[in-house]
């Protein structure tokens, strides 16, 4: 079989092997379930806490703001669900291009009649207008919740949350920070930042699927979003996903180790794909801020509509190159990618290639080969 080239990592990364090492022990021989108290259990318990503190000091926090979950997308929900029914919240600010973890659970809120929902404005590269947002929320006094990515899962490019905080304590607002994209590739710290809740996954930086985190802030007080147990200090019922708790620690641990070799190594893998493509590819065009305020990872492409472009995805896996048309949990709906939609640009055949510390520039090149035969 030859060999397959990954340009897919914004949907997933591989696992890292020292990852998989350190989660190894918990499938076999640490198997105790950690509400147990017999010592299997009370051993999975200290090593849950462990990696409580290990994850709380990388990012700033403390132990007691961060909760386990099996990702993003649950995390997410449970943030906007505990804004709304547990803090009063009874309006929404959100912007048109967030993950549709954010969009669909925003929309569902609205229609039940909880709250009203208003989107702030981007500009023609996709950046939120943070003065759009500041005039929204001078607007009313209606408690708000503004929820907002801290990079764009699809064209890359990057708020300043921190920005976004000052503005949303300046009107008491509360702040909800889609970090999926950006922890595990950029240092984030939480002592620093006007935010009451962020969200993580752990396959985003080579660690397992089905576990991620919330972040709480102190004194927020929101309730559990799943119920049937006293878990997470009753806040998430559910026995524990221990390896997968180790796995994201030890992947966040790595990641942090070598963050600033791997940003330098994969910016310039990004910086290089997109001068290839520039160079050998006629009547492209990039996706949001692909050379600003942009994740070094992500390059999202626009190819002119025609009968040679149309099955490019298709295409390309055939010749053994994986790549996403947006967002991997859209795979399978073809209604074009709602981001993209928001930019209002000419129709375009919209490919997002994003990239990790174990691609190269050959493989880089060998897409580009194919890009060329094909177009």
């Amino acid at each position: 079989m030859a060999t397959r080239i990954y340009f897919d990592n914004a949907a997933t990364t591989p696992l890292d092997p020292r990852v998989f090492e350190a989660m190894t022990p918990f499938f076999t021989e640490h198997f105790g379930n950690p509400s147990s108290i017999y010592s299997y259990g009370r051993e999975n318990r200290l090593s849950i806490e462990k990696c409580r503190k290990t994850v709380a000091h990388l990012l700033g926090a403390h132990p007691s703001e961060l909760f386990f979950t099996s990702g993003g997308t649950e995390s997410t929900n449970a943030a906007l669900h505990g804004a709304v029914h547990e803090l009063g919240c009874t309006r929404i600010i959100t912007s048109p291009i967030e993950h549709h973890a954010t969009l669909h659970t925003c929309e569902k809120l609205h229609k039940s009649g909880r709250v009203s929902l208003e989107f702030v404005k981007i500009d023609a590269y996709g950046h939120v207008d943070l003065s759009h947002l500041e005039n929204l929320l001078s607007s009313s006094d209606q408690k708000t919740l503004v929820s907002l990515m801290h990079a764009n899962n699809e064209i890359g490019n990057i708020t300043a949350i921190q920005e976004v905080g000052e503005i949303c304590k300046r009107h008491n607002a509360i702040f909800h920070a889609d970090t999926v994209q950006t922890v595990g590739h950029f240092p984030i710290d939480l002592s620093t930042i006007y935010v009451h809740f962020i969200t993580a996954s752990g396959h985003k930086f080579h660690g397992p699927k089905g576990t991620g985190i919330l972040y709480i802030r102190s004194g927020t007080g929101i309730g559990p979003y799943i119920h049937g147990g006293g878990q997470e200090r009753n806040m998430r019922a559910g026995t524990e996903n221990i390896y997968g708790i180790v796995g994201f620690t030890k992947a966040l641990e790595l990641a942090y180790e070598t963050m600033s070799s791997d940003s330098h190594y994969i910016s310039e893998l990004k910086s290089y794909a997109l001068q290839q493509l520039q160079d050998h590819i006629p009547g492209i065009s990039f996706n949001g801020d692909p050379q600003g305020r942009s994740l070094y990872t992500v390059l999202n492409v626009g190819f002119p509509v025609n009968d040679r472009t149309e099955m490019m995805l298709l295409n390309l896996d055939i010749h053994h190159i994986c790549a996403s048309g947006g967002s991997a949990c859209s795979s399978g709906a073809d209604q074009g990618s709602h981001v993209i939609k928001a930019l209002s640009g000419p129709p375009q055949v919209t490919i997002r290639f994003s990239f990790s510390k174990y691609n190269t520039k050959e493989e880089i090149d060998k897409m580009v080969s194919v890009l060329r035969r094909l177009i």
